[in-house]
């Protein structure tokens, strides 16, 4: 790939609502969304749930809490939090619940927390509403058979771009009960990283009304890279090989961002695109479901 040629690529809308446009790009997207909302909602059938709790007093500020199953003298379960995607604009956590199942089967607790929308609200205020849900969690999710202390993040598209938000949060400003290393690990599945090309986007600008200080303020390839603490705070980045050129890029642009101590794996999957990739998640055969199964037990 000639990368001089990528590059002025980027102040082309053509080009960028080519490579970030993810529906266009998956004729068969609808069948996935399908699949989805169908096994989210057999999920909430079948498991034990909560839904809709409050972690915040303003819209979308409620998550699902799918707990782990109860086994006399078990000790309290390592915590899954899914941050959905949707370019920050669409999708909601309900349309998610099928990430539970294969989790809690693990003996994991499954938290699944919603956010307010573009235009509604900026990126960096969704930012914010994140940190409230994952101070939620660990306050709160002892009451539910969870281990404060082990809560991992997985986040797809723009739920990876959280997860890594997250990651990188300073918690003592948050809250002074909360711990530095609130969060124990992260993946990021499909994730953006650099928000500057998403503001020349014609098919996101309207809704994301991106301003530069926003981009500067949400950008995690801008930050310097956090620190580990006492072994914690590693992210997975993981996207289909099956993706535009630029989210791989993006994919990539993190670990050299952040570099290998940090961000240890960064792989790009076979044969899977921007939706597949996330029911390979929740395949017990799959690779990215083990890394994430891995995440939860170290």
């Amino acid at each position: 790939m000639n990368l001089k040629s990528v590059s002025s690529n980027r102040s082309d809308p053509a080009w960028l609502d080519l490579q970030y446009n993810n529906r266009a790009l998956v004729p068969e997207h609808a069948a996935h969304f399908e699949r989805w909302a169908a096994a989210s909602a057999q999920a909430r059938q079948g498991l034990p749930c909560l839904l809709d709790v409050a972690y915040g007093h303003g819209p979308g500020e409620t998550l699902d809490v799918f707990p782990a199953p109860r086994k006399h003298g078990r000790p309290p379960a390592p915590v899954l939090v899914f941050i959905h995607g949707g370019y920050w604009r669409s999708l909601d956590k309900s349309d998610h619940s099928f990430i539970a199942p294969a989790f809690v089967k693990q003996g994991a607790c499954v938290v699944i927390p919603n956010y307010a929308l573009c235009p509604a609200v900026t990126i960096p205020q969704i930012a914010l509403q994140m940190t409230q849900a994952l101070a939620w969690v660990y306050r709160y999710i002892g009451t539910h058979g969870g281990d404060p202390q082990r809560i991992t993040l997985v986040g797809h598209s723009a739920g990876g771009h959280l997860a890594a938000m997250m990651l990188a949060c300073q918690w003592s400003l948050v809250g002074q009960d909360l711990p530095d290393a609130l969060v124990q690990s992260a993946m990021s599945i499909s994730g953006v990283f650099d928000l500057e090309p998403l503001r020349h986007t014609p098919f996101l600008k309207d809704s994301l009304r991106l301003t530069p200080r926003q981009v500067s303020q949400a950008s995690p390839a801008g930050f310097a890279a956090p620190p580990l603490q006492d072994g914690r705070g590693e992210l997975i980045a993981v996207a289909g090989a099956d993706e535009s050129d630029e989210f791989v890029r993006q994919n990539q642009l993190i670990q050299s961002a952040w570099g290998k101590e940090i961000v240890p794996v960064c792989e790009t999957l076979p044969g899977l695109n921007h939706f597949s990739v996330l029911e390979a998640l929740v395949d017990p055969r799959h690779r990215l479901h083990k890394l994430a199964k891995q995440l939860l037990k170290d």
